[in-house]
């Protein structure tokens, strides 16, 4: 079996369309459009079985669209609402199917998530991963990162045999160290709200496409896909972006190599 990405959902946290905006994507959005998104989340399938990477509001419909019923492993990056929403609804699920669900994080963020939903104890089964820990024959390594005005969250990187990528969705700021960590994968996925945000720097906490287009001059992945976006970036139109780079929509899939 090829390993296999899937974009569950490409949305920043409010997700896209915003119920109070009439704007032409919301609007376009609102009719089933291409530039509908649920919160952001990936599928890793491979032939030790799926993990999610997030579990946000979304979980239910995102399930449904896939013809799931369940799953077993979910790795979160950070505990806010938009990527641990959807845990008492996995949850739910464990109970009525009686099993265990496995929640992988390092242990910041599962204190936060165990503190926040106490009576989810009996359905999950928590392990605190921060010096890494390995699945379907990839090693993956999380790393601590600013989060900008929103505090901090947790990238993942993942190796097998020579082959690198990352997901990185609410990052912001990287420091030279950051950069070095994760220079030269093979694919990066990246958090970008905008095409260029006009908010102050300081009160942001994700990079829009321009700035992450200098990001990725100076890391140099092979191939780039943008990821977290909000109603200000329009799937429609032909933005200015590096030919290795694409904005993700959702139920993008893609093909891992395979190692014999």
């Amino acid at each position: 079996m090829t390993d296999k990405i899937t974009f569950l959902g490409t949305g920043d946290s409010m997700g896209v369309p915003r119920v109070y905006c009439d704007c032409s994507v919301c609007t376009e959005a609102r009719k089933g459009g291409i530039n509908r998104r649920l919160r952001s989340s990936i599928m890793l399938q491979t032939g030790e079985g799926i993990m999610l990477i997030d579990c946000g509001p979304d979980w239910t419909a995102q399930m449904e669209r896939h013809n799931l019923r369940t799953v077993q492993h979910v790795l979160i990056t950070h505990a806010h609402f938009d990527h641990i929403a959807g845990l008492p609804e996995w949850a739910d699920a464990c109970r009525w199917l009686s099993t265990h669900g496995n929640v992988y994080a390092p242990q910041d963020v599962l204190t936060t998530i165990r503190g926040q939903f106490p009576w989810l104890e009996s359905h999950f089964r928590y392990y605190d991963i921060a010096d890494g820990f390995a699945f379907g024959g990839w090693h993956i390594e999380p790393r601590l990162m600013c989060h900008g005005k929103n505090g901090s969250s947790y990238a993942y990187r993942l190796t097998k045999h020579s082959y690198r990528w990352a997901y990185c969705p609410d990052t912001i700021d990287w420091n030279e160290r950051d950069k070095a960590y994760f220079k030269d994968l093979q694919l990066l996925i990246l958090g970008t709200n905008f095409y260029k945000e006009e908010a102050e720097r300081r009160t942001r906490s994700v990079y829009d496409m321009v700035e992450a287009m200098e990001l990725v001059s100076d890391i140099k992945p092979e191939r780039v896909v943008f990821t977290h976006m909000s109603h200000g970036v329009d799937l429609r139109e032909r933005y200015a972006l590096a030919p290795l780079i694409q904005l993700a929509r959702t139920g993008l899939e893609i093909e891992l190599p395979s190692f014999t």
